[in-house]
């Protein structure tokens, strides 16, 4: 592998376990509703909420990537069918769901790597990014920049805060067309960049796909 001058990380089930975050976050946003937005909330539970989000899903394919607008469509069209105007009602329910979906717990390797990262690539070196396919959890960021706050409230790790597809077509420009840069894992393949998979839990690779060049089991690994 070529040394890299970028590294970029994902975010959920690389820096933290993203399906407890998730379970906790539905569960406080169907509390929310059912105390403020009864009428909303009325014969829904976390399973329907799931189901009508997957119903916006199949009604706008160009879209099934974007868990964000997958999400708002579904809370406006609950409370379109509660008989609510169209506005702020929706966009307060979702404001709830970030908040819960940004309360996040690191595994125990990754503040460690991180500082380490930091120390050998230097200010503006590093960049951690945001998922592609939801840009709702975010790390907090000395320089928010590209729609990307200050949202999982632990300390400085990162110079820049960038969604994934900006990460990648940064790549791109830079020398060697992303040869540079490491990233994790199919996404980052397909785009030309160099990745790494971080395998935690011993999963089995899935056959479609090329096997990456490294396969790591802690974050420190990278290193």
């Amino acid at each position: 592998m070529i040394a890299p001058r970028v590294i970029s990380l994902d975010l959920d089930d690389t820096l933290w376990p993203v399906a407890p975050v998730i379970a906790a976050a539905e569960a406080t946003l169907l509390s929310w509703l059912r105390k403020y937005h009864p009428r909303a909330a009325l014969g829904f539970d976390v399973d329907s909420m799931r189901d009508m989000r997957a119903s916006v899903a199949e009604r706008f394919p160009q879209k099934g990537h974007d868990l964000t607008f997958l999400r708002r469509q579904a809370l406006a069209e609950m409370f379109a069918a509660a008989g609510y105007r169209e506005g702020p009602a929706a966009d307060d329910a979702f404001e709830i769901f970030l908040s819960e979906r940004n309360r996040v717990a690191f595994y125990a390797d990754v503040l460690p790597a991180l500082t380490r990262l930091r120390a050998k690539y230097g200010f503006l070196r590093s960049a951690t990014a945001t998922p592609i396919s939801s840009a709702a959890a975010s790390p907090t960021c000395s320089r928010p920049r590209h729609g990307v706050g200050r949202r999982c409230g632990q300390a400085r790790r990162a110079d820049i805060c960038a969604s994934a597809a900006h990460c990648r077509r940064a790549a791109h420009r830079s020398a060697a067309r992303g040869r540079r840069s490491l990233a994790d894992v199919v996404g980052a393949t397909q785009a030309g960049l160099q990745a790494v998979w971080l395998n935690r839990d011993a999963r089995t690779w899935p056959e479609q796909f090329a096997q990456p060049a490294r396969t790591v089991t802690t974050l420190a690994d990278i290193l």
